[in-house]
């Protein structure tokens, strides 16, 4: 039998290939062959999705652990309060008026969609326009969205939100070309990319706040069981009737505390306890609280575990902490930027004196006070040389200006005042000591 040559079981190959069909449509939102990016692979299926959002909620709701961290964030990105304002005067006070309008109370609801987002990774933003151009912002459960529809070609132009109630209908997208009495508006935090979800920060802590709660609770009922114990009353007998005999004799009069109780010389009462050794299991318990502070942004010692933490390592595990929280910080306040920004162009429609493309700026705390003290003693430091090659016109005012923000830690508009410079002073003639060799020559 004549075996088949190289060509021929190239063909065999090919023919077998050109009969097999991809599962998945390509389209230009697939990047891997027989795969789209942007729900295949990379996002979650609705159950999933809410069973994650459900599990979040709940972990927050019973969970101290889980309470503590959303806390903690909070605290730290929002603190005292948001504020916003504007360059623009006209803009300013829209902007003032928008966000401290009752129906809108941004101060109330801002810490509560802080929590929201930690918990989901989605914020969901139903916006209704007034009569006189003004927004109105309420936002929405990610859980009661079902899906996102996207453009065919870019998961990053979200069109509709469809609700998980089937009778209701989807709610329409944010378009700046066009007139909308309502609309909505999404941001999503730890996006992968292709897309459109988010993802909660607490989801990869579920397991490890799950597997902790369990350990504590196995650990304080081994605790407990290990303090208990039961008497035992060891004698030689001479029947079993003996035996159950005395036995019904004590459960019936059971010793008082504090009463004597008489033994014979054959008779030994013991009190046998459980060796559980349940103290090793400290090691335990430490692992996973290490495991559930490397998914936050918070060192241990911020959640309630000192271990062996001195000043020194506290401070130097702060600047991977404060660095986290900044760039959360700067999502949020980005987030309410650009809502500022749909607001006004809205507004703009009616009324023309707002300005869209106005200069918003979100006040927003320090996330450490420790930041304060090292600026001020760094433009201290740094002011009187720059000063001294000031007045002797070595730099420009506005270089002056750009490196003692720099150092003041805030931007610089390149708006630079008229400087006065100080007369620089002549040395003193009558102070200057004369070189010996001059004199003896």
């Amino acid at each position: 039998m004549n075996r088949p040559n190289l060509r021929s079981r190239f063909q065999s190959v090919l023919s077998a290939l050109r009969g097999v069909q991809l599962t998945v449509a390509e389209t230009d939102n697939t990047f891997y062959t027989g795969g789209a990016l942007s729900s295949y692979y990379r996002d979650r299926t609705d159950w999933d999705r809410q069973k994650i959002f459900a599990e979040c909620l709940r972990a927050w709701r019973v969970n101290p652990l889980a309470r503590r961290i959303t806390k903690l964030i909070k605290q730290f990105l929002i603190g005292e309060g948001l504020t916003i304002s504007s360059t623009h005067k006209a803009t300013n006070k829209f902007l003032n008026d928008w966000w401290n309008h009752p129906l809108n109370n941004f101060k109330h609801n801002i810490p509560r969609w802080m929590d929201e987002q930690t918990r989901v990774g989605n914020l969901f933003f139903l916006c209704t326009v007034g009569v006189d151009g003004m927004l109105f912002v309420r936002a929405v459960p990610a859980d009661l969205i079902k899906d996102i529809q996207t453009a065919e070609n870019d998961v990053e132009q979200e069109k509709y939100y469809l609700p998980h109630d089937i009778q209701a209908s989807p709610w329409s997208a944010y378009d700046s070309e066009i007139d909308q009495d309502s609309f909505m508006l999404h941001f999503a935090v730890n996006q992968p990319v292709g897309t459109p979800w988010g993802e909660p920060d607490l989801a990869p802590l579920l397991v490890w706040i799950g597997r902790f709660s369990a350990w504590l609770e196995d650990r304080a009922r081994l605790n407990r069981f290990r303090n208990t114990f039961v008497w035992a009353l060891k004698k030689k007998w001479q029947s079993k009737a003996e035996k159950q005999q005395r036995q019904a004799e004590l459960n019936a009069n059971p010793p008082a505390p504090g009463s004597f109780l008489l033994l014979d010389e054959a008779e030994v009462l013991e009190a046998p306890a459980p060796h559980l050794e349940s103290h090793d299991a400290h090691f335990d318990g430490m692992d996973l609280k290490k495991m559930i502070a490397a998914g936050t942004p918070f060192p241990l010692h911020y959640l309630a575990e000192p271990e062996s933490t001195t000043r020194t390592t506290a401070e130097a595990a702060g600047t991977a902490t404060f660095r986290d929280l900044e760039q959360m910080q700067t999502e949020f306040c980005d987030m309410l930027s650009s809502m500022a920004r749909v607001a006004l162009a809205v507004r703009k429609r009616i009324r023309r004196g707002v300005n869209p493309n106005a200069l918003i700026d979100i006040g927003r705390p320090d996330i450490t006070e420790r930041d304060n003290s090292l600026l001020s003693l760094a433009v201290n430091r740094i002011w009187p040389p720059l000063a001294d090659l000031y007045d002797r016109k070595l730099i420009a005012s506005q270089e002056l200006l750009r490196l003692v923000y720099r150092m003041a830690g805030e931007n610089y508009e390149l708006k630079a005042p008229e400087g006065i410079r100080r007369p620089v002073q002549p040395p003193d003639e009558s102070k200057v000591v004369n070189d010996p060799g001059e004199e003896n020559e």
